[in-house]
Parts: C-alpha cells; sequence; structure tokens
C-alpha cells in the first residue's frame, strides 16, 4: 500500500471518530452542520496576502488547535467547548483525506500534500517554489 493511501486513511480515521465522538457526546446535528466548514473562513486571510493567509489558514487546519481546545473543555467540564474541538478535528481529517493540505505562503494551491511537490526541496525552503517535474523534464 502506498504511504499516501495509509496517511489518508488516518486522516479518514479522525473524521470518523471525531464525528462518532460528537454525536455520543450528545452534540446536536444544527451545531455539526453550522461548525463543520467554519475553519474554512480563514481563507478570508489571504485577502491580506499569501503569507499571512497561509499562517491564518494553516492556524485553523492543525490538529493540535482542536487538541487543545478540546482537552481544556474537557478539563473545564464544557461539553460545548469539547463539542466544537470535535468538529473542527473532524473538518481537519475530513480536509487530509480528500487531499487538502497546509499551506505554503507561495500561494494558496500549494500544500504539503500538493501533487507533483518536490518534497525534499520544500521541506528545505517551504517559501520557495519547486518546479514540477513536466516543467524541468524530470520523469
Amino acid at each position: 500500500m502506498r504511504p499516501e493511501l495509509i496517511l489518508r486513511s488516518e486522516w479518514a480515521g479522525l473524521f470518523g471518530a471525531a464525528t462518532a465522538a460528537y454525536f455520543a457526546l450528545g452534540g446536536p446535528l444544527w451545531l455539526f452542520a453550522v461548525l463543520a466548514l467554519a475553519p474554512d473562513v480563514s481563507m478570508l486571510a489571504y485577502l491580506a496576502g499569501p503569507r499571512l493567509g497561509s499562517s491564518v489558514y494553516n492556524a485553523f487546519h492543525t490538529s493540535l488547535a482542536p487538541l487543545a481546545l478540546g482537552a481544556a473543555g474537557a478539563w473545564l467540564g464544557a461539553t460545548p467547548l469539547v463539542w466544537v474541538a470535535l468538529v473542527w478535528a473532524a473538518h481537519v481529517g475530513a480536509d487530509r483525506a480528500v487531499g487538502y493540505g497546509l499551506k505554503y505562503p507561495t500561494g494558496f494551491k500549494r500544500s504539503h500534500l500538493s501533487p507533483g511537490t518536490d518534497r525534499d526541496a520544500s521541506t528545505a525552503d517551504p517559501g520557495r517554489a519547486v518546479p514540477d517535474a513536466a516543467a524541468t523534464g524530470k520523469n
């Protein structure tokens, strides 16, 4: 099995587990529907430019933020905070499962999951644009 399929399966598992936990904790369907796409509002930061846009988008699309919120909600006994965290985690899991990744400051369409990205070069300098194989003549 290809590593990409394994990773996508893991993220789909996060989506499923977070969604199941949300409803197991009595979260209302209407709130799930309202919050399901809420992290995507962070895309509005791209109106201020790709560097700020990618930073804000990534902050709302990492699994650490909903994990921290869920832990705080559980520690405080605030079930609504846990609900929000679970919907947020489900959103992140769904995004990764279908191939939407964290964004590079070079543009909205460049992400850590972009097809054709030279992974070694992009990790060395994520701000540097990396040509695809077709543009460089490499196969």
